[in-house]
């Protein structure tokens, strides 16, 4: 089997042609290392002449050091990052890349152009990488191999133009250009944990994003792109360009409550599609850009209101559907805040208690609710089964102390008796 030629590759930033790569035998996989991981290589090194001036197979052991720490010769960092695991390369250093005017004595004359051969052995990923995630639990760690320009970062609502490869092991499930709305990443099928990431990226920024199953396709995985249930998932990922969005502070009142009906319309897709965990995040966006909105009046003013509460009202369905009782009871606590009539409030708090087998106070709520609706017909029905509830629990309370006093009541007697026996002795 003849083995693959590879054409020479000027891989300099500036494509300068100061540092030419040349592949003699392909390594494994598809990772390289990135800035900051420990690298163990074999390398031959001569003059343009074929002088060799050093070789670390002579001494019979790999040469190491931390990739883009400067500690070696600028050729290198940039070489090494191409390479992958048991690849051989070549790779022709123009002085610019290497050691200059002043080269290296008594081996390297001055303005020299060098020559290694490179074999990258394996690295050990010594940078761990800044971690993204909401919750700083280790699910969205990024780990930047191309800095980027600028200080500016996309911000909520931004349109997001990347390119991005997607990996599951040594297998590309993904590789595309996509553009998107920072925030509204779902709806371009973007994973939420790139949605999370590309925010604190920078224009023209190159990084890897090691993701974990919570912030990719979870214990459902995704048949369609190959990719199983509960994986954890690498992303090369580039940022080409971004525009952001007005900021809620930079709106006008009309436009915040334009944008959060918009919110609300997008959360009520995703809920009838039983994604509550997407729903979720734009019914908060929803509340988020009205709830310190003070200008608004008159029938603007009663239409803000009236978005944060349905926001709210949503919010605890969906924390109900995803049984997740006390953010129901908080939400619904909000609601109740700024209408104290929400029979919806009322209702969703009394199915929250309930949940948690507080028929007391879930009976309180669906009481309540039929006091503002007595033809309700729902709340009507709830009463009557926390009411079934309350006696059924009575009733084991009352046999289970009966059966305590019963079984206190025959120890005492047995001790009476025994009692008694030893005064007869």
């Amino acid at each position: 089997m003849t083995q693959e030629v590879h054409e020479p590759t000027d891989i300099t930033p500036d494509k300068d042609g100061g540092v030419i790569k040349q592949i003699l035998r392909a390594g494994e996989g598809n990772e390289s290392p990135v800035p900051g991981d420990n690298v163990s290589v074999h390398y031959v090194g001569t003059l343009d002449d074929g002088t060799q001036f050093d070789s670390s197979r002579d001494r019979g052991e790999h040469f190491k050091f931390d990739l883009g720490k400067g500690s070696v010769i600028k050729a290198w960092d940039l070489g090494i990052a191409t390479m992958k695991k048991g690849e051989l390369a070549k790779f022709t250093c123009k002085p610019k890349y290497a050691y200059g005017e002043v080269g290296s004595p008594p081996k390297i004359p001055s303005n020299a152009t060098l020559i290694f051969e490179v074999e990258l052995v394996s690295w050990k990923g010594i940078a761990q990488g800044e971690d993204l995630s909401l919750k700083n639990d280790g699910s969205i760690i990024r780990h930047i191999t191309t800095k980027g320009k600028g200080w500016k970062n996309p911000n909520e609502g931004a349109l997001v133009k990347v390119h991005y490869v997607g990996r599951h092991g040594e297998n590309v499930f993904e590789d595309r250009e996509v553009e998107f709305t920072v925030g509204d990443a779902v709806i371009s099928n973007v994973i939420e944990g790139l949605d999370i990431a590309v925010k604190r990226m920078k224009e023209g920024e190159k990084c890897r994003l090691d993701i974990k199953p919570s912030m990719a396709y979870g214990s459902k995985g995704n048949p369609d792109l190959g990719v199983p249930p509960d994986a954890e998932l690498v992303y090369d990922v580039e940022l080409l360009s971004f525009e952001n969005a007005k900021e809620s502070w930079e709106m006008e009142p009309h436009e915040k409550l334009e944008q959060s009906i918009i919110a609300k319309t997008k959360g009520t897709k995703f809920f009838k599609e039983g994604n509550y965990k997407v729903a979720l995040k734009y019914y908060d966006k929803c509340q988020k850009n009205l709830e310190f909105e003070t200008t608004l009046k008159g029938e603007d003013e009663e239409k803000r209101k009236e978005v944060i509460v349905q926001a709210h009202l949503n919010m605890a369905m969906c924390h109900l559907k995803m049984e997740q009782y006390v953010k129901v009871r908080d939400h619904c606590n909000k609601a109740l805040d700024l209408d104290d009539k929400c029979v919806k409030a009322y209702f969703r708090r009394g199915q929250a208690y309930y949940a948690g087998n507080d028929f007391d106070l879930a009976r309180k709520d669906f009481e309540k609710a039929c006091e503002i609706e007595p033809e309700n017909k729902a709340a009507k029905n709830q009463v009557k089964i926390c009411e079934q509830k309350i006696k059924q629990f009575d009733k084991k309370e009352k046999a289970k102390y009966q059966g305590m006093f019963e079984k206190f009541a025959a120890e005492d007697s047995k001790k009476s008796d025994g009692e008694k026996g030893d005064d007869s002795k």
